[in-house]
């Protein structure tokens, strides 16, 4: 509903709607039709970027990587051909083209004109000069900002050849396309012209620098860490050389060897000690104490010879043990642990008889046992000597190791970081062989005009304006909190209605409201208020005091009541028209009655006369007072009453309720309130307590009129 009256708003301000477009298009027509026109000139610069041959170099296989990073030259080269440097160099060509040449791109400035032979002389050096060394303008040289005041009044300087530039990859492809738009088709391709070769120029001698610059540092980076790789690795020689190192882990791992099996032989030893001392232990157990002195003595008499063997057996173990266990000895110590055996034999059979010839067989095994033990003994000394020599190698092995495995992990680091320069040498030169090659396909040339865009500009223009309009039309309804329509007025104030009176043209005369002049001017104004007349009758329902009220002055209270009042005239109902409004008796203006409120109303003596038979209105003299102020509330009562009993209505004007009690000591004599609303107004803060009050009245309040509709314009 809502938007709605936005479209009747805007059928209202049709005519608005129609006239603002036109007067901006025959605007626009007039404005546009003296504009030049317009010269395009493009050219393509090839860069090689997404050729196949130099995806070699890429080492990521991500696809998506390779588009990221080919956007991304792409990118810097758009930027590096916007350098304010590049655009300078185009400034300077064409500001020497325009000194030296009888035809100039544009037509000659003030300051361009005014310059003598002397100063385009020094101008035209100077200016090649800074093309030259490629340098701008100093705007703190008094000379230099002087030429740069030249290229602006000409608008050849920086910011003006932007405006006009367009720089971008023409999608997916290999190509850059420069263009530039001017009212010259020779400066168009002047300008794209100048600018390729000056960036194919300039960007090629920077690349060429750096990639030079890249691979010489490598190269120095590259020379050094060999050096240092190479110096470290001679310093490992050289202490491996002065101490006598050949291959420190395969000697040390040689030596912890030896020591392992020396201590598996150790630990057999000191078992056959043991076992051999049990086993004695055990033999000994069976002779008797005069045996055992017997066998002693016997065998310690005979046993020289086996001492002698014995002896030999110890030297030869000691030889076999440091010998690191030879397997050449081990068949003499063989040899002579056999002839040990055999003369152990002999000695038991020759003199060992008795009384122990039954116990031969024990004194072999305890001979031989005993010499057992004895030769595991020798072993055991010889192997722990052996094992404190092989530790105390071992030992000496240990500061070696630390020292070698230190040059080892500098040689270690050195080799990767002169790998790490290898690479990124090999890189860099390969890249700088494979490095992108810029070159101009196509020139810049001068072309035809580009088509006029006039006619759309003036379309586009009577568009814009028409779609202005309608935003300001919508701005202004959208915040227009002002009631138009008799259901604005109910759905604000949450109060019911009782009719509308539309606005009557031209000036009304109250005294010939109704006349026969006026049937056709007043023709809606009187069937909307016969409507009326019926709703309040409706409301009355017998009773006849109506209180006609507004919230403020000047809203249509006077006419609404003489209206209704000839209304029920029309009715042959009799009566009677009450000026209440003592601050603005408009009534008593206008009818100028004879009867008045502050008389009537009046608690005296001399006021009991009865109010005439033909009295329809009675009015005030105005002024400060109000109702009560004549009169107490009982004898104004009782005047009411005497008057109901006379007439069939009385309407009653108060004053408005902004002057507070005024109206409301009017209301409370009244048996119905109507209060007029005048259209296009808002309900502000301050009257809404005078809205509570109405709502408050509960029954008593009858309903809102709203005043000076237009129910053509609004459809209602």
């Amino acid at each position: 509903m809502e938007l709605g009256n936005f479209f009747k708003l805007l059928w209202k301000r049709r005519l608005l709607l129609i006239v603002i477009p036109v007067i901006t298009v025959v605007a626009a027509f007039f404005a546009i039709r003296s504009l030049p026109d317009k010269f395009i000139s493009s050219s393509q610069i090839a860069t090689g970027i997404v050729d196949q041959s130099r995806q070699l170099l890429d080492t990521d296989p991500n696809a998506s990587s390779k588009e990221q990073s080919i956007a991304h030259e792409f990118s810097n080269l758009v930027e590096i051909m916007k350098l304010k440097t590049l655009i300078n160099q185009v400034s300077y060509q064409l500001i020497l083209h325009d000194l030296t040449s009888s035809e100039q791109f544009k037509t000659e400035s003030k300051l361009f004109k005014s310059m003598n032979p002397a100063a385009r002389s020094h101008a035209i050096e100077v200016f090649k000069e800074k093309f030259e060394k490629r340098e701008p303008l100093s705007f703190y040289n008094r000379d230099e900002n002087g030429l740069n005041e030249l290229l602006r009044s000409m608008k050849y300087d920086e910011r003006e050849l932007r405006k006009n530039l367009y720089i971008n990859r023409d999608e997916d492809s290999d190509f850059i396309t420069v263009s530039y738009e001017s009212e010259n088709p020779q400066l168009s391709a002047f300008v794209v012209n100048v600018l390729c070769t000056q960036f194919i120029d300039y960007y090629t001698n920077t690349v060429r620098k750096n990639e030079n610059d890249a691979v010489t540092y490598l190269l120095k980076q590259l020379n050094e860490k060999r050096d240092t790789l190479n110096k470290k690795t001679t310093e490992l020689q050289d202490y491996k050389i002065k101490n006598g190192i050949l291959n420190l882990d395969e000697q040390s791992k040689s030596i912890y060897d030896q020591i392992m099996v020396f201590n598996d032989r150790k630990q057999q030893a000191e078992k056959d000690v043991a076992s051999n001392n049990g086993a004695i232990r055990q033999l000994n157990a069976k002779f008797t104490p005069e045996e055992r002195g017997y066998i002693e003595a016997t065998v310690n008499k005979y046993n020289q010879a086996v001492t002698n063997t014995q002896e030999q057996l110890h030297i030869l173990n000691d030889r076999y043990v440091r010998s690191g266990f030879d397997p050449k000895l081990k068949g003499a110590l063989d040899s002579l642990q056999a002839k040990l055996t055999e003369q152990i034999n002999q000695t038991s059979d020759k003199y060992i008889s008795n009384p122990l010839t039954s116990k031969d067989e024990l004194v072999r095994q305890k001979i031989t046992l005993e010499i057992n033990r004895d030769m595991a003994q020798s072993s055991i000394r010889a192997i722990s000597r052996s094992l404190d020599e092989l530790n105390a190698k071992f030992n000496r092995l240990v500061p070696f190791d630390a020292t070698v495995k230190t040059y080892n992990y500098d040689i270690d680091i050195a080799s990767k970081e002169y790998l790490d320069v290898l690479n990124k040498y090999n890189q860099t030169n390969l890249q700088s062989t494979f490095s992108i090659k810029l070159r101009q396909v196509e020139q810049a040339v001068p072309d035809a005009a580009e088509p006029s865009k006039k006619i759309l500009l003036i379309a586009v223009a009577g568009i814009v304006a028409f779609v202005i309009c309608v935003i300001v039309l919508f701005i202004s309804w959208f915040f227009d909190d002002t009631i138009k329509h008799p259901a604005d007025l109910v759905k604000r104030t949450h109060l019911p209605l009782l009719g509308h009176l539309n606005t009557v043209d031209g000036t009304l005369d109250l005294r010939k409201l109704w006349d026969v002049e006026n049937r056709e001017r007043m023709r809606l104004f009187k069937e909307l208020t016969r409507s009326l007349r019926f709703e309040i009758d409706q409301e009355l329902k017998g009773d006849k005091i109506l209180a006609v009220t507004s919230l403020i002055n000047h809203e249509g209270k006077s006419v609404a009541g003489i209206s209704l009042a000839y209304s029920y005239a029309m009715i042959n109902k009799k009566v009677l028209l009450i000026d209440g409004n003592f601050e603005n008796p408009t009534l008593t203006e206008v009818i100028q009655p004879r009867v008045f409120v502050e008389e009537y109303f009046k608690n005296n003596p001399d006021n009991y006369n009865s109010i005439a038979a033909t009295t329809n209105v009675m009015g005030t003299h105005g002024g400060d007072v109000t109702l009560l102020e004549l009169s107490d509330e009982n004898f104004i009562r009782t005047r009411f009453n005497e008057l109901k009993m006379k007439y069939d209505v009385i309407i009653i004007e108060t004053p408005p309720l902004s002057s507070l009690n005024k109206s409301k000591e009017w209301i409370l004599f009244a048996n119905k309130v109507v209060a007029i609303y005048e259209a296009n107004k808002g309900i502000a803060k301050w009257q809404q307590n005078d809205v509570e009050y109405l709502r408050n009245l509960n029954g008593k309040f009858a309903g809102w009129v709203l005043n000076k509709t237009n129910p053509e314009i609004e459809n209602f």
